[in-house]
């Protein structure tokens, strides 16, 4: 039988084994929270406290900016410190609430949970998510209540849950599935209930047999429910390559998964919409993965949004050896930090230390043509000619060479044996092109 995957693609050391068999530990920050107003795709959240006023867990702190928007909640307990600009991962200084934790930890009672779904209709669902601010906790933070109201909610044929976690080294996935399954498949039927021709789909890479186990194994009875082991390969969790492998739709940069009868999230966010279902609770918390070769203790935390990096660092037993590069997320599509003074965020899944920085000790050279790249591209390009394109400037030929269908996945210049930072700059173009769109 045939695994059901993509064309093109790589296998890269995936690191997995340094924390995918240690249990989730929790931790509780110990300084103040730093709840960044962008942590999501569309318009920044709107402040509704104050400087001095007093929080507790679970209040809402901020409100949706917009239709494209989402809430943010406190996770602690405390006072509000400010409301100014903070770093944030990428480097942007981001307006940010800032809270002093009293270490009370004092939460809001969210009432009874929910015993069944029936007892709620599809805009009841919808705004729960909305009302927890959850969004899309795989990388873009897209709100997910916009996701769950596509124009033509009758033509949804497959609700994706997106388990392959193929970026290397990241297990935040993988525990989460091992530990509470029945959370996802929970999350899963409540997105489900808002489409009624859909089915659903738990999409595992087959590097996770155990995990594909325990899932089938629940969701036997699930009639509506159904496991695919894809075939292990990066990017086999991007959208449009698991879109592609587990229904054989195609899809590109003009188009929404929607376009093609898909609603696609990944394992936490799915979990995100059980407990804000089923919980009534909103989105306060995520697992991070802190992993790599300069970590003593690598494993996965459950965080509280807003906590400070350098305290994860120390949670996983500090620096073994003193680390050259530090990423935020994994390595092939992660940002490279020049300090931890930084707050986890929704869409924070990893903090990945490493002794060496293989990538900065590379001497890029000419161009050899030998197509490893194009061998490689999920999307079907010839990412050395995009590359030439960005280089010079030529935005009219990289647009007529589908410089927009790139994936930014970072295959390309994984593979180059020139060295050649082909992603990068096909990265900085694409982000020109499409600023450029916006404004037309």
């Amino acid at each position: 039988m045939a695994k059901l995957t993509f064309v093109g693609g790589i296998h890269p050391y995936d690191g997995k084994d340094l924390s995918k068999d240690k249990p989730i530990k929790a931790v509780l920050p110990k300084g103040d929270l730093v709840y960044p107003l962008s942590q999501h795709i569309g318009a920044p959240a709107t402040p509704i406290v104050a400087k001095g006023d007093h929080v507790i867990t679970g209040q809402k702190i901020a409100e949706a900016g917009g239709f494209v928007s989402a809430p943010i909640y406190a996770t602690v307990s405390g006072t509000v410190k400010s409301i100014e600009p903070r770093r944030v991962v990428t480097g942007d200084m981001v307006m940010s609430i800032v809270v002093e934790n009293d270490g009370q930890y004092d939460e809001v009672d969210y009432g009874a949970p929910e015993e069944n779904l029936d007892n709620l209709t599809k805009e009841e669902i919808i705004n729960r998510v909305k009302e927890a601010g959850v969004v899309g906790m795989g990388g873009a933070g897209f709100p997910t209540a916009v996701k769950l109201q596509p124009k033509e909610p009758d033509k949804i044929e497959y609700c994706i849950a997106n388990c392959a976690e193929c970026e290397p080294y990241l297990t935040s996935d993988y525990r989460r599935m091992m530990e509470e399954p029945e959370k996802l498949i929970k999350g899963m039927k409540a997105i489900l209930a808002l489409f009624d021709n859909a089915q659903g789909i738990l999409a595992v890479e087959d590097n996770k047999p155990d995990a594909c186990q325990k899932l089938e194994e629940l969701t036997k009875d699930e009639p509506r429910i159904t496991v695919s082991r894809l075939k292990t390969k990066y990017p086999q969790g991007a959208e449009r390559q698991i879109i592609y492998a587990t229904t054989g739709r195609a899809i590109n940069s003009k188009m929404l998964p929607a376009d093609a009868g898909c609603i696609v999230d990944n394992v936490d966010t799915v979990v995100a919409v059980y407990q804000a279902v089923y919980e009534k609770k909103p989105l306060m918390h995520r697992i991070v993965t802190v992993t790599g070769d300069a970590i003593a203790d690598p494993r996965n935390f459950i965080v509280r949004i807003g906590t400070n990096y350098a305290e994860l660092i120390d949670e996983a037993g500090g620096f073994k050896t003193q680390p050259e590069k530090i990423v935020s997320g994994g390595p092939m599509m992660g940002f490279a930090l020049f300090g931890l003074d930084v707050p986890t965020t929704k869409t924070a899944s990893a903090l990945l230390c490493l002794t060496k920085d293989e990538v900065s000790a590379m001497e890029p050279s000419a161009c050899i043509n030998c197509g490893r790249c194009v061998e490689v591209c999920p999307s079907r390009l010839v990412p050395r000619r995009l590359a030439v394109y960005a280089t010079n400037y030529a935005e009219e030929n990289f647009v007529k060479e589908d410089g927009l269908e790139c994936v930014e996945c970072g295959c390309c210049s994984y593979v180059c044996p020139a060295k050649r930072p082909l992603t990068q700059v096909i990265k900085s173009m694409r982000k020109m092109q499409l600023a450029k769109n916006r404004k037309k």
